[in-house]
């Protein structure tokens, strides 16, 4: 037996614009929301811990009170999709992800925040 990653939680100060934002960069829908917690995953109309094999997890965001202050000790990878790198992260910075250095040095992944500064990687090619 196993378990199955079917959610991801993350603590943020504003639930819904950290959604909107994620809906965005990864084509998912809301699937679940109240004011302070709201939940995004793939638009299929089945959440993830419902399917079998292989899914996309879901991601909640939770209200909490205090800001982040260091690096994620959790975090992201995207791949892109149709596109380049280069494509993908001016397309994620348009929706408002900045790059940010964690000392990553010179590596084939770009280190982004989201809009509350949580690090995402976006990684140099499709499926890697």
């Amino acid at each position: 037996m196993a378990s199955k990653l079917t959610e991801v939680a993350i603590d943020c100060m504003e639930p819904q614009k950290l959604a909107d934002f994620w809906c965005q960069v990864l084509g998912y829908v809301v699937v679940d929301a109240s004011d302070d917690v709201i939940s995004i995953g793939p638009s299929e109309g089945r959440e993830p811990r419902e399917l079998e094999g292989p899914a996309a997890c879901l991601l909640t965001f939770a209200r909490v009170a205090e800001s982040k202050v260091v690096k994620n000790r959790l975090h992201l990878d995207v791949n892109p999709v149709g596109c380049t790198q280069d494509e993908e992260v001016r397309r994620l910075q348009a929706l408002g992800a900045r790059r940010v250095d964690v000392g990553q040095g010179q590596v084939p992944w770009v280190v982004l925040g989201d809009p509350e500064g949580n690090e995402f990687c976006v990684l140099a090619s499709p499926g890697r």
